[in-house]
C-alpha cells in the first residue's frame, strides 16, 4: 500500500456529551496529543486536527505540540517531533471540513466513531476502499469525553461500527479507539 491517500482526523473537544447526555466542552489532554499524533504519523495521517473553541485550551495545545515541534523536546526526541508536526489546532469542525475542502478541491467524506447507540452505515472495509483505492479525502471524527453531540453527528456522512469486545464492558480511551481504527482502515 502506497501513502497516496488523505485521511484526517478530528479529535473534536467541543460539541461533546457527558455522561448525562448534555453538551459539553472537554478539556485537552497531553496523552491524546502525543499518542493519537503518534499512531496518526505510524498510519499516515495527513492532519491530526484538534477541535476546541476554547483559547485556553488552544494555547495550551499549542504549547504542548510547540515544546516537541520547534522547542526542546525537537532535539531530545526528533521522533516525537515528527509526530507532533501533523497536529493543527483548530476552533471548530466546520473549519476542519473547510479547510480540507480548499486543500483537496472538494468536501471531504466526513465519518464519525461511535462507542454506539449511533446507526452505522459504513464498513471499516468499505471506508478503507474508498480512502486507499478510490483515493478519497476522508475526515475521521472522533469524540472525547462520552461522545460526539448529536450536532457533530449530523455533518457526518457516515458512522463506522463501534469497537467491540467479548464483554459488555466498553469504554476505551479515545487513544485506544483511535489506533485501533487506524490499523482497520490502513493497517497492513
Amino acid at each position: 500500500m502506497d501513502a497516496d491517500f488523505h485521511l484526517d482526523v478530528a479529535l473534536i473537544h467541543h460539541p461533546v456529551v457527558n455522561r448525562n447526555d448534555e453538551i459539553i466542552g472537554s478539556a485537552v489532554t497531553n496523552l491524546d496529543l502525543h499518542d493519537i499524533a503518534r499512531a496518526g504519523k505510524t498510519f499516515g495521517v495527513t492532519t491530526y486536527w484538534v477541535v476546541t473553541p476554547y483559547p485556553l485550551q488552544q494555547d495550551l495545545a499549542t504549547g504542548i505540540v510547540g515544546h516537541w515541534t520547534e522547542g526542546y523536546g525537537r532535539v531530545a526526541n526528533s521522533d516525537r517531533a515528527a509526530a507532533l508536526s501533523i497536529i493543527r489546532v483548530i476552533a471548530s469542525l466546520e473549519e476542519v471540513i473547510m479547510e480540507m475542502t480548499r486543500r483537496h478541491g472538494r468536501r471531504p467524506k466526513v465519518i464519525a466513531t461511535s462507542a454506539g447507540g449511533q446507526q452505522c452505515g459504513i464498513s471499516y472495509a468499505e471506508l478503507r476502499c474508498e480512502i486507499i483505492e478510490q483515493k478519497i479525502p476522508v475526515l475521521l471524527l472522533l469524540g472525547t469525553a462520552w461522545g460526539l453531540a448529536p450536532a457533530v453527528l449530523e455533518l457526518a456522512d457516515s458512522v463506522l461500527p463501534p469497537i467491540l469486545g467479548p464483554g459488555e464492558f466498553n469504554h476505551l480511551s479515545v487513544r485506544s479507539a483511535a489506533s485501533i481504527i487506524l490499523d482497520r482502515l490502513l493497517g497492513r
